[in-house]
């Protein structure tokens, strides 16, 4: 069960925008009764549309040459060790297509902008594969086609329920500025600041919510939660900073405020006397 302490969230447009880029991605072809969803180690929302990488000699891209209903399934992971990771899923469908040749260098430079993915190096175009290659067991030795798909409708779930989210609201989003940093940003401080966590913890939280160790769960520019382990099942408790923040010098003051710290900017240099 989540409870934050202020409404003042990402969107759902934000999270699923946010997904894209540190989730994991699987596609199907919607409405098959065969359908077997496919990873996508690629999953960029580009210029209007979703583009996914799969492999080239998958059903999925193949269907997908003669456009084709499909369903994009995002996860949004924790990245710590926690009894139930999985923060958020997020469903976009809508029509899947091939990627243009033409079009595949340009945008694999705006998605390794981004994100350098390896598998952007093993991108082709689907006619320059031989038929006698086939799907290996290592990731080096599957070539990847780019896929196109033009969102339809999208939906975003988590445990407080789920939301449709409008399509155009979902291409003018924008990520949250720490979806990149977020993992490590949420280890250091499990690893290196489990004290800040627990004073954190016993500062804002009410006693009934300490029934458990707090761990960080999740941290945006608007806030950070914390996941406390209960004998009687898991709690997500939301901690709003002051204002938002928008890089990492700014998400640690906002910390060090929720924790009462008075020195926000660090340690002042005492002025000597006249």
């Amino acid at each position: 069960m989540a409870t934050a302490t202020a409404a003042t969230v990402p969107t759902s447009a934000e999270r699923i925008r946010s997904a894209c880029i540190r989730g994991q991605a699987l596609v199907a072809i919607a409405d098959a009764a065969d359908a077997t969803p496919v990873h996508a180690p690629v999953c960029h929302l580009v210029d209007g549309s979703v583009v996914v990488a799969v492999p080239v000699e998958n059903p999925v891209a193949q269907a997908a040459a003669d456009s084709v209903q499909a369903m994009i399934e995002l996860t949004d992971h924790a990245p710590l060790r926690l009894r139930e990771r999985v923060r958020a899923l997020a469903w976009i469908r809508g029509v899947l297509r091939p990627v243009p040749d033409r079009e595949i260098s340009v945008l694999l430079d705006q998605i390794a902008a981004v994100d350098p993915n390896p598998a952007l190096l093993q991108v082709v175009s689907p006619r320059s594969v031989s038929c006698s290659r086939h799907v290996g067991a290592n990731d080096s030795d599957i070539d990847y086609a780019l896929l196109r798909l033009t969102p339809e409708s999208a939906v975003l779930a988590d445990a407080t329920g789920a939301e449709s989210v409008d399509v155009h609201e979902l291409l003018a989003a924008r990520p949250d500025p720490f979806c990149a940093i977020e993992a490590h940003w949420l280890q250091h401080l499990d690893s290196a600041h489990s004290d800040m966590v627990a004073r954190l913890a016993a500062a804002k939280l009410p006693p009934q919510l300490r029934r458990g160790p707090a761990r960080p769960l999740a941290v945006d520019r608007y806030g950070m939660w914390l996941r406390v382990e209960a004998p009687e099942g898991d709690r997500d408790v939301r901690l709003s900073f002051p204002r938002p923040v928008e890089d990492v010098l700014s998400l640690n003051r906002a910390v060090r405020a929720l924790l009462g710290c008075p020195f926000l900017n660090g340690l002042q240099a005492r002025r000597q006397a006249q």
